[in-house]
């Protein structure tokens, strides 16, 4: 065998195994990677794993907020012994009201119609019945149909309210109820109440582990409850297209109690 050939030969056998160590050393290296980003996923060791030892803690926030908006409803009811003459009434009505609101300043975005139905009515009647004989009794007997509209309307000028509960009083509604004063943008609110009830949470947290002597690690859970009491305004009631305007009723708007209730799990060591 002469030098060229055997060279070749060495070649052929150093050639594999070249090629198998490049390839374990490229399958270390994104092994080795992949291990650093999943350690970097997260903050420390072991966090991915359920915490068993916890202590839970609440927290409460409040926070107060003037209304800056008025909601209220009013109802338009008509009878007739048809359908269509009810219909006609009660559309003229609330055809006259919308204007009015309109004309007071109210957005036709925020005058909505929450219910319309038409109802039959009927009434008892007894039947004459001879002394001595067998009677009857008596039967439902139709005597027409109501339609009512009921339309739901929202103030953006709380100082108005009043004067529209008495404005559209005196313009034919059959009944006006439901007043509420409620503050437009809740989410501010409710942030700032949720920041306290978080504050507070945090500061029984710190306290109650110093007493128990651990150290607190990590949040694992949280929940969040929250209330806002809304002010509700009497019913007005006794308001008809044939009574005389009526004065306007003074309204305190008074302030909405927004609360916040949340709860803090802490894992600790």
């Amino acid at each position: 065998m002469d030098e060229q050939t055997a060279d070749k030969i060495i070649a052929a056998t150093h050639w594999p195994r070249a090629m198998a160590a490049t390839a374990l050393g490229t399958l270390a290296v994104f092994l080795l990677v992949a291990t650093v980003g999943g350690l970097k996923s997260y903050r420390f060791i072991g966090s991915g794993v359920a915490a068993t030892n916890t202590i839970s803690v609440s927290g409460e926030g409040v926070s107060y907020a003037v209304p800056d908006t008025a909601t209220f409803s009013v109802t338009i009811q008509e009878t007739a012994a048809t359908v269509k003459p009810a219909q006609d009434k009660a559309t003229a009505k609330s055809d006259a009201i919308i204007a009015y609101l309109k004309d007071a300043g109210v957005a036709k975005k925020d005058i909505q119609t929450a219910d319309y139905s038409v109802n039959p009515q009927y009434e008892w009647k007894q039947q004459a019945c001879p002394a001595g004989s067998y009677c009857p009794g008596g039967k439902q007997v139709l005597t027409g149909y109501q339609v009512s509209q009921t339309l739901s309307v929202k103030v953006r000028d709380t100082a108005k309210a009043g004067d529209l509960l008495a404005g559209v009083g005196s313009r034919g509604a059959s009944q006006v109820s439901g007043l509420t004063f409620e503050v437009d943008d809740k989410d501010a609110v409710e942030a700032e109440a949720r920041k306290e009830a978080i504050a507070d949470a945090k500061a029984k947290a710190e306290s109650l582990a110093a007493s128990l002597g651990v150290r607190l690690v990590r949040i694992v859970g949280f929940s969040e409850g929250s209330s806002g009491p809304i002010y509700y305004a009497k019913e007005v009631r006794l308001m008809t297209a044939d009574s005389a305007e009526a004065p306007s009723p003074e309204i305190p708007v008074g302030e909405n109690k927004i609360t916040s209730n949340i709860s803090l799990t802490y894992e600790i060591q």
